[in-house]
């Protein structure tokens, strides 16, 4: 089921590519990526029946900017949409963990079980790497070519994101919390 997962989270960015590298045309790219994002979140729904806050965030993102990019024929838009939502988790991350709150942790909290230093040291990284994210989409967008771009979200960003997750375990495990020994029950009565 997590195979399925990440599926339909990539799976848009792979036909946003996919269609842009066949038909060199970012605009018919965007609204099969809009189309494709869709498909993903409503099949994320029926399998799962409930979408992550991030792909949520993400899918209402790239109707906008999307659909901004299709009614003004402007390329722009789609290309502006990685940093806005980089800076937007940046914002949510950083801005959380200075109120005191670990977003980061509801978000996860089912899959890790850390200590409030590790959740505020994989935040304080998170929102970093995020804003890295969005320079780095800016830097390429600006002075590459439409194409070089759409490659580089799928073979740029989305190995930077694995390598950088993956950068995380030693924090995972330095900070996980224990759980507590089952008590054994005694059979002999």
């Amino acid at each position: 089921m997590q195979f399925l997962k990440v599926i339909f989270e990539i799976g848009p960015l792979i036909v946003f590519f996919g269609v842009n590298a066949y038909t060199q045309d970012i605009f018919m790219a965007t609204g099969f990526f809009m189309a494709a994002t869709i498909v993903a979140l409503s099949g994320t729904w029926l399998l799962f029946r409930k979408v992550a806050a991030m792909p949520l965030i993400t899918a209402v993102f790239v109707m906008i900017f999307g659909g901004l990019t299709l009614f003004l024929a402007n390329d722009t838009f789609i290309k502006l949409k990685p940093t806005i939502v980089n800076l937007l988790f940046a914002a949510i991350l950083l801005g959380g963990l200075s109120m005191d709150r670990l977003w980061l942790k509801m978000v996860f909290a089912e899959a890790f079980q850390l200590d409030s230093e590790g959740w505020r040291k994989l935040t304080i990284r998170w929102g970093g790497f995020f804003i890295f994210l969005a320079l780095l989409n800016e830097i390429v967008w600006r002075n590459f070519s439409t194409d070089f771009w759409v490659s580089f979200k799928v073979f740029g960003i989305m190995p930077l994101t694995f390598v950088f997750a993956a950068a995380q375990f030693p924090i995972l495990q330095r900070h996980q919390i224990e759980e507590p020994a089952q008590p054994e029950s005694d059979s002999t009565v």
